[in-house]
């Protein structure tokens, strides 16, 4: 019988997911904290933390998240809305979007990278923030 989480005080963005090497998951997986995989996901994956997708792990769909830190195979559109690490061993087959992205020698990326603010956002304007010169 599975327990609610929340009910013993664990925060839910705390909680760790995983997906385990040899394991196939069809279909979309949804957290609000953080999600491991070493096996292959077929569907999106959305994590409210990050996604970490191990050497062996493949996901062939979308990724969103906060951080991801990526040494397996992803087949789809990853954004990532802070930080995004794609390791030497990482292949990406898809576009990238992310606030700031580390890409280590070896790493294999075929796609579009956009990196920066998400568009819609109006630049700042230094002269609108306390303590600016007029």
């Amino acid at each position: 019988m599975a327990r609610d989480r929340s009910a013993n005080g664990t925060p839910r963005e705390s909680v760790i997911s995983i997906i385990g090497p040899g394991m196939k998951v069809v279909g979309d997986c949804d957290t609000d904290g953080t999600i491991r995989i070493e096996g292959t996901v077929e569907g999106s994956v959305r994590a409210g933390k990050a996604v970490v997708v191990g050497r062996d792990g493949v996901v062939s769909g979308d990724i969103a998240t906060q951080d991801a830190v990526v040494s397996g195979t992803v087949i789809g559109t990853l954004v990532a809305e802070s930080r995004l690490e794609l390791l030497a061993t990482c292949r990406i087959e898809g576009d990238i979007r992310a606030r700031r992205m580390q890409l280590e020698e070896g790493a294999v990326l075929n796609g579009t990278v956009q990196m920066g603010e998400p568009q819609g956002r109006p630049p700042r304007d230094p002269a609108a923030s306390p303590g600016a010169i007029r």
